[in-house]
């Protein structure tokens, strides 16, 4: 018997909350139609299956449906920075955030990770990874899947880790959900 599970209808509950934008840097044309959304999730392998969810939602409020190139691109991102952060950014007590924004003019969607261990940067390259290896190929995804990503140190404390997806030419993929 399984509990403790979220269905993909519920909310997740006490994990998630949304995080006030109000000091947010808006990417050039997002201000009025797609403002940038953050929310914080709790520091375990749940809090970052829910923020891989969180975002796939968030991606389908602007158009993007959740069989689409772009929002599965997101939602791979997504999973791999949350799940770097609570594996190796996890300070007990201490929640990791996710931060969205959508520039539809440079047709790029931006992903920021955030946690409290600052001394825990990633690599500045992906690793090579391990042929027989069970982890560590994470990073190589993200650098395969986003046009560009880094991290940069978070005041007062903590990193904040990014990825930028383009959105590419899917305005054919937005147009109707796969059924």
């Amino acid at each position: 018997m399984l509990t403790g599970t979220t269905t993909s209808d519920e909310e997740p509950r006490r994990s998630v909350a949304e995080a006030p934008v109000a000091e947010a840097v808006l990417l050039d044309g997002d201000a009025a139609e797609h403002p940038p959304l953050a929310a914080q999730f709790a520091s375990s392998p749940r809090g970052a299956r829910l923020a891989r969810r969180w975002a796939v939602r968030r991606m389908e409020e602007w158009g993007y449906p959740p069989a689409s190139d772009v929002s599965c691109t997101v939602a791979l991102v997504v999973a791999e920075l949350a799940a770097n952060a609570v594996q190796h950014g996890r300070v007990p007590g201490r929640d990791f955030s996710l931060r969205l924004a959508l520039d539809e003019a440079s047709g790029l969607v931006r992903i920021e990770v955030a946690d409290a261990a600052a001394a825990k940067r990633p690599p500045a390259a992906p690793p090579s990874s391990y042929p027989d290896g069970e982890s560590g190929r994470g990073l190589l995804l993200v650098d395969v899947l986003a046009e560009r990503w880094g991290s940069t140190p978070r005041h007062p404390v903590g990193k904040t880790v990014w990825a930028e997806v383009s959105t590419g030419s899917c305005s054919v993929a937005r147009s109707t959900p796969v059924q």
